[in-house]
């Protein structure tokens, strides 16, 4: 079936401005990727998943455009121990980033892949987001497999000591980076990763995990403060017999941020849990898209995402439950809230079930409403301000989401650069 012509228009522009890199063992997974995007064409309004966010500025042939935001503030989690992996506009930095060696790990650039014929990354490029293309189409993920010229394939075979940090800066005004990772985590392995940064002008990534029967993968990543930036992030997620998934997202501000989690529970007892928590302000809009498939028997999923928005910020929330026949014993939760501070700002939402299995408890729900006036008269009449009681109710909203960290002392660095945030107003 043809595209549209203002979507096959929009498709060509952009591919127009962009090189494959030398694909080496990816070669094949890239051309499929491109012939993938030919046939779907990138993202337009009308389709059914960008309906409530304009792709536009995602898509755009057009130079992206975006201040770099400078501050004093300490970078986040750097007073942990950890293995810091730096890339500056979406190019790996060799200068900054620590040597990729460490313990139950091996680390490759992407770059490097591309030059060998035969690697362990070469069974997973592409995959599992070709997998998740169905049966929601996401061509800026396909786009990436095409194009994305750098990243690091991380192979977790025991328990690290330390967290692997990816840390993503901003350098140029102009920057439009494409950054593709693929972690495999071994049987009885376990890691976190975590990502920090808001990485380039505009910014395209894409993660692929897969986790082997009994692995465990803890991720925290936090996005902000640049104001004018704009990315698509996505993660797909394949988890074995008993394996476990937890990953957390804090975005504050940026034009226009779309985080898409496509999960897929395909061995019996995993878990996966997905969270997120953001404070917008003024020109934001921010958008969590989650898929979660439960394809085998007694697994758990979470979906906890908050959203804190004022002077006329948006925030979307589209999440999906599918639990497949065969598939009893489901335990899926999934719950979208959002703290509106005025009367100019809004919050889209669409929670969705698909269930095929009769012995599943599953629940979803969304809600919305302003800050509690009768807390809020409360911590005044104690002495507190207007702005440190909105700040302390609005911390207490973001609760449940910061709780889905495992680690306490990941959690509480969340929870202090939050409170700086606040209280410098974003």
């Amino acid at each position: 079936m043809a595209l549209p012509e203002v979507k096959q228009t929009a498709t060509e522009a952009r591919l127009a401005t962009l090189t494959m890199p030398e694909a080496g063992c990816t070669r094949a997974a890239r051309e499929d990727a491109l012939a993938r995007v030919l046939e779907m064409g990138l993202p337009g309004r009308r389709d059914e998943y960008w309906k409530y966010t304009r792709p536009d500025t995602l898509i755009s042939a057009d130079q992206p455009h975006a201040a770099l935001f400078h501050s004093d503030e300490p970078l986040l989690f750097g007073n942990l121990d950890r293995l810091k992996i730096v890339f500056i506009d979406g190019v790996f930095s060799v200068e900054e980033s620590d040597d990729l060696e460490l313990e139950g790990v091996n680390i490759d650039r992407i770059e490097d892949i591309c030059c060998k014929d035969i690697h362990w990354a070469k069974e997973l490029y592409g995959v599992l987001e070709s997998r998740g293309q169905s049966p929601v189409q996401r061509p800026l993920a396909a786009l990436n497999t095409a194009f994305a010229a750098d990243g690091v394939a991380i192979h977790v075979t025991g328990k690290p000591s330390k967290p692997i940090s990816l840390i993503y800066r901003h350098a140029s005004e102009t920057s439009d980076a494409m950054l593709h990772h693929i972690i495999r985590v071994e049987s009885g392995a376990e890691v976190t990763v975590l990502e920090n940064g808001p990485a380039a002008s505009r910014f395209n990534k894409c993660i692929e995990i897969d986790i082997a029967d009994g692995g465990t993968l803890h991720h925290v990543r936090a996005q902000g403060r640049d104001h004018e930036r704009r990315a698509a992030t996505h993660m797909f997620t394949r988890l074995g017999r008993e394996s476990v998934f937890k990953s957390f997202t804090l975005t504050v501000n940026g034009v226009l941020t779309r985080n898409e989690q496509v999960i897929e529970l395909t061995g019996d007892d995993a878990i996966a849990h997905v969270a997120g928590a953001c404070v917008g302000d003024g020109d934001f809009h921010h958008d969590d898209t989650v898929f979660v498939t439960h394809d085998a028997v007694n697994c758990e999923s979470r979906q906890v995402f908050k959203k804190v928005l004022r002077n006329g910020a948006t925030g979307v929330f589209q999440g999906k439950i599918l639990v497949k026949e065969g598939a009893q014993k489901t335990d899926g939760y999934q719950i979208s809230q959002s703290l509106l501070l005025d009367d100019d700002s809004q919050f889209l939402a669409k929670p969705e079930l698909e269930i095929y299995a009769d012995d599943v408890a599953c629940s979803h729900g969304s809600t919305s409403g302003a800050i509690d006036e009768t807390a809020l008269f409360y911590l005044r009449s104690r002495g507190v301000s207007v702005k440190d009681a909105t700040n302390m109710l609005t911390l207490a909203f973001l609760a449940e989401a910061v709780d889905e960290i495992e680690d306490e002392v990941l959690a509480d660095a969340i929870v202090n650069r939050l409170e700086g945030w606040l209280s410098r107003h974003i």
